[in-house]
Parts: C-alpha cells; sequence; structure tokens
C-alpha cells in the first residue's frame, strides 16, 4: 500500500526515543522529511543521524522543551525554514511523574498541564495556518491508555490526557472544512523507557522483582506480550497518511487488546 507520504514534512515531538522516535522513523521509511524535537541534544541528535541513514526519507534534529511557548515557536519555524512547510505533525511528550491525585501540589498539576495539554494547544495553533495554505494536514496527539481506564497511580496522566482526547476531538470537528485531520493513537504497554520507569515503580510498590513484574504485566495482555514502538510507529504512519484519508476525531488502540471496554 501506498501511504502517499513521499516529501510529506512531519513535526513529531519526543522523536529522539519512545513512541516519537518510532512514529519518526515510520514516517521517514515511507519517504517523508521528519523535523524531530526533544530535550536532549546529544540524543535528538543521534535518533535524526539514524533516521536519515536508514531510511529513505530526511530527519531534521531540534532541541526543545516542549513545555514553553517560545520552543515551540523555534521548533515550527526551523521546520518552516528547511522544508517550505509543515504537512504533518504528532504532538508528543513524555509522561508526567507518577503519584495519586492528592499526592500532588498545585506546581505539579501546573506543569502537567503545560506538558500534556498546552504543549498540544500551541503546536496546533502554530501549524494549522500553514496547513490551510497547503490545503490539507493530519495531526497525531500522543494519550495514553489512561483515556480508557484510569490507572493506578498515574493521577496526573490519567486527568490532563482525557482534557487531550477532548480537545482532539473538539479540534476535528473545527478543522474537518480546512481538511485538515487529527486523531489520537492510544498506546497500551509499548517496551519503551517509560514503561520500564513505571514496571520499576510498581514492582517496589509490590514488593516483587522487574522481571515478575513485567510477567504478570504482560500477562494480562490478550496478546501476551509488551508492544513494540515500531508496531505503535507504524500505527501512527497510517492514521497520518493519505490511506486514513476518511478518519478523523478517532481514537485507535494499539494495545494488543489490553483495554477491556468496546469504545
Amino acid at each position: 500500500m501506498d501511504l502517499g507520504l513521499t516529501n510529506k514534512v512531519a513535526m513529531v515531538g519526543g522523536g529522539s526515543k519512545g513512541l516519537g522516535y518510532a512514529v519518526a522513523r515510520a514516517l521517514a521509511a515511507e519517504g517523508a522529511h521528519v523535523v524531530i524535537a526533544a530535550r536532549d541534544s546529544d540524543a535528538v541528535r543521534r535518533a535524526a543521524d539514524t533516521i536519515t541513514q536508514e531510511t529513505a526519507g530526511k530527519a531534521l534534529p531540534v532541541v526543545a522543551d516542549l513545555t514553553k511557548a517560545d520552543a515551540i515557536a523555534d521548533w515550527h519555524a526551523a521546520a518552516v525554514k528547511e522544508f517550505g512547510g509543515v504537512d504533518l505533525l504528532f504532538a508528543n511528550t513524555g509522561g508526567p511523574p507518577t503519584g495519586t491525585a492528592l499526592g500532588f501540589d498545585d506546581a505539579a498539576w501546573q506543569a502537567a498541564f503545560e506538558l500534556l495539554l498546552m504543549s498540544v494547544i500551541r503546536t496546533v495553533r502554530l501549524v494549522v495556518p500553514n496547513m490551510r495554505a497547503r490545503g490539507a494536514g493530519a495531526i497525531l496527539v500522543g494519550t495514553s491508555s489512561t483515556v480508557k481506564e484510569p490507572v493506578p497511580n498515574l493521577a496526573l496522566s490519567n486527568v490532563m490526557r482525557s482534557g487531550v482526547t477532548s480537545l482532539v476531538k473538539t479540534l476535528s470537528l473545527e478543522l474537518a472544512q480546512d481538511q485538515i485531520r487529527i486523531n489520537t493513537p492510544v498506546p497500551g504497554r509499548m517496551a519503551t523507557d517509560r514503561l520500564q520507569y513505571l514496571d520499576e515503580i510498581n514492582a517496589k510498590r509490590a514488593a516483587i522483582p522487574v522481571d515478575e513484574q513485567r510477567k504478570r504485566a504482560a500477562g494480562a495482555i490478550p496478546l501476551a506480550r509488551y508492544g513494540d514502538p515500531d508496531e505503535f510507529g507504524r500505527a501512527g504512519a497510517f492514521l497520518l497518511s493519505n490511506a486514513a484519508s476518511y478518519i478523523t476525531g478517532a481514537s485507535l488502540q494499539v494495545d494488543g487488546g489490553l483495554i477491556k471496554g468496546l469504545l
């Protein structure tokens, strides 16, 4: 299947590792040019070099703290300067700290708001005028299985990502007339550094070895394993591609059957 991504320009947040890197690599493998942003300068440059060397596309690294409006503006400006515009966006950041709802102070809630919600609003606000000028566009917004089933000890993620999902649905209605699609891929337990971190925390709470925690967690998944980030990357590339041209305002679960709800 031709995904129609050749020479498309994509901004990908959190692109130095994990799910952001997986989406960036999948897009570049289809011939897209990706502008990846992350805080770690060495990591984002290594990621861009690897993507360029291993795929048919090009990768431009941008060092940016995506909780900051100025950094997001610089990221967007770099994409426009290098490639002339933006066709695709994966608005994605790392996850917030673990903890209970009443265990965080105002500063922690505000930081999670900036990280998960405002980063999306600011980035979409910048790319939409360019997409309108180009006649169409596609946007993905990173979420989590917590939007379907709140997870214990992930209060900040549970609350903020649910708000992000509502934002995406709202934007899908507002942007459809401009032929700009926006969707959310919903990852389950994907084998990333973030999941390793959560497994370590949960193992400590349960007073069991990390390997046992991982085994228990995988056993709760119908496919009986953690997902490979590349499996998520391919799903993300599909949703951003012409092959998904009639899909907007949707949440696609990439979870091995983990989420049991009907909707």
